[in-house]
């Protein structure tokens, strides 16, 4: 009998605050070790938290985004554990009443879309940093990070600038079957908290972090045994710990044995999980409600001012775009980015207003030519396309003027390179610099019949079947045109004259 993969996916997603969830203190990556705790994020004596306003909203826009409830009065609550770069004794988080529950994840599978319901969405704060000696291989993932650069050192470290960061921690239901889906699905939640910005995604940096919780049944019978892998940082890595943790306790089951539940950690160097400890219990943490903390209270004015800031969702975009008939590679490179799609969006208004008549399918791949020299260009310069000198109204009318025939290509370049070095936008550049097309038959037949008298060893060769002379004849007549002749409509004429 074949054996069935369940998996849920727990994310800690790292606000974009300027700074941490109850304290002023910066958020900053890459602050010397220690440089960025204060009082608050170690609980001194007489320090008293205090919310940050930003982190709340930034979960109110994830519980739109995923169609959540919003819960309008939610607790904070202290959950107790011991762990050496947690300085409180406890962290503070929420649990029986999150602001955040409900909602659905939609990926893309081949047969269609499938919605991965959401659980829950809480605030809490994040931990420190430790790096522990005897996990010293580059790579080897532990309670959260990854230790590079101390072999051989006897001690352990801490770093507490990362205590105190919001996180939005986002629960899936057990609705994932197998390792591919898992891995839609946290790439499809990356994507989103990046779009809507409240989250850089920055994994290697530790801001978008996942647990898998994995079981094996057999089809129809009840949920298995679970283990939870901690702090997957990249999403190979979680493909190939939930493969492998998959196939142990499938050999566990098939040998007679009994799944524990418990903690792992991954270790991608060897490809394997190893237990980290016992799996706690809710019970096991002690919450209790956070006596330093009001219970938080969401106005529907709150709500109302999150819902005026949200940008469009990706799924709303993604389908405009399937409208348009781009190609899906095309879409797939749009929406890698809010700030490139929106881009691109402005692009191709500009570019149909001015084309009304052309064939959609001309229009695509004229689109699919200037995003390559597009992305030449942001290539040579190191930015973003939204940061060329060039606005995306501009690169429109550019193109339109490629398939209404004013421009040919080979102009369009030059075209190009003059707005990137700030000479105006296109058609300015086309009347001052004399670049308007020919696609005046006569005087394209003039030019033509000008370049076949001159070059009549050519004809004969084209007459006698090579084919390079003709290209050659072609590059002549654009060469005596400045390059300004329409192409299609040079070989039309060269060829009739030439059939004579």
């Amino acid at each position: 009998m074949s054996w069935e993969v369940v998996v849920g996916i727990e994310t800690h997603a790292q606000l974009r605050t300027q700074s941490k969830i109850f304290s002023a203190a910066a958020t900053a990556f890459g602050a010397p070790p220690n440089t960025q705790a204060s009082a608050v994020d170690i609980a001194l004596p007489g320090v008293l938290p205090v919310l940050n306003r930003a982190a709340v909203e930034h979960a109110i826009r994830f519980g739109l985004a995923v169609g959540a409830t919003i819960n309008r009065r939610s607790i904070f609550a202290r959950k107790n554990y011991f762990y050496p770069d947690l300085p409180k004794g406890y962290q503070i988080s929420q649990y029986e009443q999150p602001i955040v529950q409900g909602g659905a994840l939609n990926i893309p599978l081949k047969g269609g879309m499938k919605a991965i319901r959401i659980t829950r969405a809480h605030l809490e704060e994040d931990a420190g940093k430790s790096i522990h000696a005897g996990y010293v291989e580059k790579g080897y993932v532990q309670e959260g990070y990854v230790a590079d650069s101390y072999a051989g050192d006897d001690f352990s470290r801490i770093d507490l600038n990362r205590a105190g960061v919001p996180l939005l921690e986002i629960v899936s239901e057990p609705d994932l079957r197998g390792a591919q889906e898992a891995v839609l699905y946290a790439r499809s939640l990356h994507a989103l908290v990046v779009w809507i910005g409240i989250c850089d995604g920055n994994m290697q940096e530790g801001s978008f972090r996942c647990d898998a919780n994995v079981s094996v049944r057999r089809p129809g019978e009840p949920l298995g045994t679970r283990c939870e892998i901690k702090n997957l940082n990249s999403f190979r890595f979680m493909e190939q710990a939930i493969e492998y943790e998959a196939h142990r306790q499938i050999e566990v089951l098939e040998d007679g044995g009994k799944v524990e539940q418990e903690t792992r950690l991954y270790d991608p160097d060897r490809n394997e999980t190893r237990s980290l400890r016992t799996k706690e219990e809710a019970h096991d943490y002690r919450y209790f409600p956070d006596p330093d903390l009001l219970p938080l209270v969401i106005t529907e004015q709150m709500i109302t001012d999150v819902k005026r800031t949200m940008p469009e969702l990706p799924t709303t975009v993604r389908a405009r775009f399937v409208s348009y008939e781009f190609p899906e590679e095309m879409i797939t490179v749009l929406m890698s980015d809010r700030d490139k799609a929106e881009d691109f969006e402005r692009f191709w208004t500009t570019l149909v207003t001015k084309t009304k008549g052309c064939d959609p399918m001309q229009r695509v791949q004229a689109a699919n030519w200037a995003m390559m020299e597009v992305a030449a260009s942001m290539k040579d310069r190191g930015v973003a396309v939204w940061k060329l000198p060039v606005s995306p109204e501009d690169r429109g009318t550019w193109v339109a003027r490629i398939l209404d025939g004013t421009i040919s290509h080979k102009i369009a370049k030059e075209i190009w390179d003059a707005m990137l070095n700030g000479e105006g936008p296109p058609d300015k550049i086309i009347e001052r610099r004399g670049l308007k097309q020919i696609t005046d038959v006569n005087t394209i037949e003039k030019l033509v019949e000008g370049v076949l008298a001159a070059n009549a060893q050519q004809v004969a060769d084209y007459r006698a079947g090579k084919q390079k002379a003709f290209n050659s004849l072609v590059g002549q007549v654009m060469k005596a045109s400045g390059g300004k002749a329409n192409p299609a409509q040079v070989n039309e004429i060269l060829r009739r004259k030439l059939a004579r």
